[in-house]
């Protein structure tokens, strides 16, 4: 079997860096207590798929797939589970779970999936002339016979034309999904990060327009290498976006201790007596505050904590903690419940909304646990979800 010598330039380097931040990303989502969340689960499985897809494009651009032939098509299924992971993961971070019959949307990568055993299953001379035929063919065939017929499916002719199809597909669900979520946002739907959101949806909507423009400037797959350099520019801007919500980089507010006089005990200080929060900084941030509960409704968040809501009030956790003492008389906990259980209430009186279980009433205001949702309505309301939703029903 003829080889060829590594080839490295900056497509390569890009590529690999892409690769290699995608897989960081995805173990990223799918760690920690950001695992919990099921939009961060849907994106971090997204983001090892198109890194893995990336992966076997450097393999081949750089011809370093001679030395792996074994590994040939490696990643082919995961073509199909980009643009349902994708729509599953802007659906989910809009609404807090999956649409309805999200099976069936796996149901082309499964049939892949089973239809990659008929060439992972082959001698290396048959894998040999599958590479050079779609990124060397002026290189000769060896002769090969097959263990078993490849492409039971008689599918994979059409692999580029049906990505290309599935990726458009999922991409206008995730647009529509976004339009529709866009309309709902007057009427007291929580959208967070919607901006974000609909960046990575066009973002992941030029993906076909890229096939369609790549795909017939080049003889087989051998401009692949362009996709891949898109996507690595796109995980990228991903990678952006996560560090700009990160509370890492932000300095938090340091508290001096006070300094009392030899032998003269210290008199007893107010929580937040020192705080240097202003009465007109406070009028100010609670005015922000008050605009951004009518407008976005952050407390349905699941993951919304008070360094994230203070960064987005452009303060801090510590003057926003004594703005809800001393202006609201409640702690950040206190507040997010009394927020939640009052929308949990609504939802249950609401017509519309009057099929839902309790359990996706407690995911919809925010809770990821049903037990911490029922011991927070209990608690504000001396009455159970269900008892709740019972007394409605009896006036009715």
């Amino acid at each position: 079997m003829q080889t060829l010598p590594i080839h490295l330039d900056l497509f390569a380097l890009v590529i690999l860096l892409g690769v290699a931040q995608g897989l960081f990303l995805g173990v990223f989502f799918l760690t920690g207590e950001r695992r919990k969340s099921l939009a961060n689960r849907c994106l971090g499985l997204f983001t090892l798929a198109i890194s893995s897809i990336s992966g076997e494009i450097f393999l081949n651009y750089t011809n370093y797939t001679f030395r792996v032939l074994w590994m040939g098509d490696f990643a082919e299924p995961f073509n199909f589970v980009l643009g349902p992971l994708f729509y599953f993961f802007v659906y989910s971070r809009l609404w807090k779970r999956l649409p309805r019959y999200w099976q069936w949307h796996l149901v082309p990568f499964a049939i892949w999936l089973v239809n990659a055993v008929t060439w992972f299953y082959q001698p290396i001379e048959f894998k040999y002339n599958s590479y050079i035929d779609s990124q060397h063919p002026e290189l000769p065939f060896i002769h090969s016979k097959p263990y078993i017929e490849e492409d039971f499916t008689g599918l994979r002719p059409y692999i580029n034309e049906l990505t290309l199809l599935s990726c458009l597909i999922y991409a206008i669900l995730a647009l529509i999904t976004l339009q529709r979520a866009s309309r709902q946002k007057t009427s007291g739907q929580a959208i967070f990060g919607f901006t974000s959101l609909r960046l990575l949806s066009w973002l992941f909507a030029l993906v076909p327009v890229l096939i369609v423009v790549v795909k017939p400037q080049f003889y087989r797959d051998v401009g692949d290498f362009l996709l891949a350099t898109y996507v690595s520019l796109t995980i990228y801007t991903m990678s952006y976006l996560v560090m700009r919500g990160s509370h890492f980089f932000q300095d938090d507010p340091l508290t001096e201790s006070p300094i009392t006089e030899p032998d003269v005990p210290a008199e007893p200080k107010k929580k937040y007596e020192k705080s240097a929060l202003s009465e007109e900084l406070e009028e100010a941030v609670l005015t922000r505050l008050n605009r951004l509960l009518d407008a976005e409704k952050p407390y349905l968040e699941s993951d919304l904590s008070l360094p994230k809501l203070a960064d987005r009030l452009n303060t801090s956790p510590h003057n926003l903690s004594q703005l809800l003492n001393d202006r609201l008389g409640m702690t950040f906990f206190d507040w997010l419940a009394t927020h939640r259980i009052a929308e949990a209430r609504r939802l249950l009186n609401d017509p519309v909304t009057t099929n839902l279980k309790i359990d996706e009433i407690a995911e919809r205001v925010g809770y990821n646990s049903p037990s911490a949702f029922h011991t927070a309505f209990k608690r504000l309301t001396n009455q159970t979800p269900a008892q709740f939703r019972n007394q409605l029903a009896s006036t009715r």
